[in-house]
């Protein structure tokens, strides 16, 4: 099937080639010609593990393209996914230019039937938009071409999207029409020979399920550190409680852990964009507006726990950092709790050092020279007053303890993921302040 993508940020290449890969026809369009050179010269934009291998693959075998030509990306497909940025506006809203303009331009090009889905996280009544804008600019040209809206929301990971995508636990679809549903079973049909996945609603109830799924995530990590603040004040051990509430199968395990809070471009900018979308409608999602209170608060935890420890002046003083992204394997750094940390430390006049195995210059670009970086790991132990660790990469887990506590001016770990046993870290010398831990 030919089959546009409109936008190559996180989820249209990883739309464009995981569909390329199953044998489809695929043109992935963006207006950012730096973008367009670097995929075409074999450069990939967003870190994802695995993503570059079948970027290169599908290249190759002639089934997957890049361009900045409207005109070329609207003629080529009878899909046209649109997975443009929704970033949010002032308000919290979700901004919907781009989606918009995206919709536009596919109804001033179209000459034929064409399928336009929503790929991109948009607010419920988003499709109504897009097909007003799509009718809109063919009445502009006297056209009367057929066409079909459809919400297809992505429910990837950062650092398992590939995973995610070929792999799905649901496919959610929301149409309105045979023709657009018997397009949307084809496109899926290979990625479910399995079982059925694809669930197929109403265009609003599509919209509205990406949404609640990811404010529902975030809904039980805020809860979870509420309890490990709480657990701190009464004596208790927070993993211990994980475990004991999360053997319950109607709870679970998943997005129990407690920590530094929730960023990434997905949770904090959907909360918001939700409890934005229940206003207009007069109505106050209170648990989502504590969630998203909570989890503010907690990503300045480990400041907090540094003051206790060290004082609120702490100038002279120098402290490393493990971790930048704001979850494991990924270079995402948006809305990630280690810019509140060091951003905190730096007010209050200390000096921070920082590792990250993939997103230092990422960090570089956001915060410059305000910090400075080390190569490895071990690099930005040297005379620090602690360690402080904002991201569980798995290369954090398993450390050399005696060699930290030989660089650390003092022996002191600040752990704002809970990666060790609170007994082995203070055997071999530590002093250890974990989230909700004994």
């Amino acid at each position: 099937m030919k089959i546009t993508v409109v936008g190559t940020g996180y989820v249209g290449l990883v739309t464009g080639a995981c569909l390329a890969e199953y044998g489809n026809d695929v043109v992935c369009l963006d207006l950012d010609q730096r973008k367009i050179d670097m995929l075409r010269a074999g450069g990939i934009p967003i870190f994802e593990p695995g993503l570059d291998d079948i970027v290169a693959r599908n290249v190759q075998a002639g089934r997957l393209r890049f361009t900045t030509d409207i005109n070329e990306s609207v003629a080529h497909g009878t899909v046209q996914f649109i997975a443009v940025g929704t970033p949010p506006d002032e308000d919290g809203s979700a901004d919907l230019q781009y989606v918009l303009a995206a919709a536009r331009n596919i109804g001033r090009a179209m000459t034929e039937y064409k399928v336009i889905v929503d790929k991109s996280t948009v607010p419920v009544g988003t499709a109504d938009k897009v097909k007003a804008a799509v009718a809109e600019e063919l009445e502009k040209r006297g056209e009367k071409i057929e066409f079909s809206v459809a919400s297809n929301p992505e429910f990837l990971k950062e650092g398992a999207a590939i995973e995610d995508f070929m792999r799905p636990d649901r496919i959610v679809v929301g149409a309105e029409d045979d023709r657009a549903i018997r397009i949307m079973r084809t496109i899926y049909q290979p990625f479910q020979r399995n079982h059925e996945r694809m669930l197929v609603m109403d265009i609003r109830s599509a919209e509205l399920t990406k949404y609640a799924a990811n404010a529902m995530l975030a809904t039980r990590i805020s809860f979870m550190n509420e309890l490990a603040n709480l657990a701190e004040k009464l004596g208790a051990d927070i993993e211990l409680v994980r475990k004991g509430i999360g053997s319950d199968p109607r709870i679970g395990y998943s997005f129990l852990y407690p920590g530094a809070g929730y960023g990434g471009s997905c949770f904090p900018k959907d909360v918001k964009a939700l409890c934005k979308t229940a206003n207009e409608y007069g109505m106050t999602l209170q648990v989502l507006e504590a969630v998203e209170e909570v989890n503010d608060v907690q990503k300045s935890l480990l400041v907090k726990k540094v003051t206790k420890r060290f004082g609120e002046d702490l100038k002279g003083r120098h402290f490393a950092v493990w971790g930048l992204a704001f979850k494991p394997k990924t270079d995402d750094m948006r809305e990630a709790p280690s810019l509140v940390v060091i951003e905190g430390l730096l007010a209050r006049g200390a000096t921070v050092s920082a590792f990250d195995p993939v997103a230092i210059h990422e960090a570089q670009r956001i915060l410059g020279d305000k910090i400075t970086y080390g190569n490895t790991l071990m690099d930005v132990l040297d005379n620090a007053d602690a360690l402080l660790i904002v991201t569980e990469w798995k290369e954090f887990q398993v450390p050399d303890f005696a060699g930290i506590k030989a660089r650390l001016k003092q022996p002191v770990v600040i752990d704002g993921r809970n990666l060790f046993d609170p007994a082995i870290v203070r055997d071999n010398g530590f002093e250890y302040d974990a989230i909700g831990r004994l």
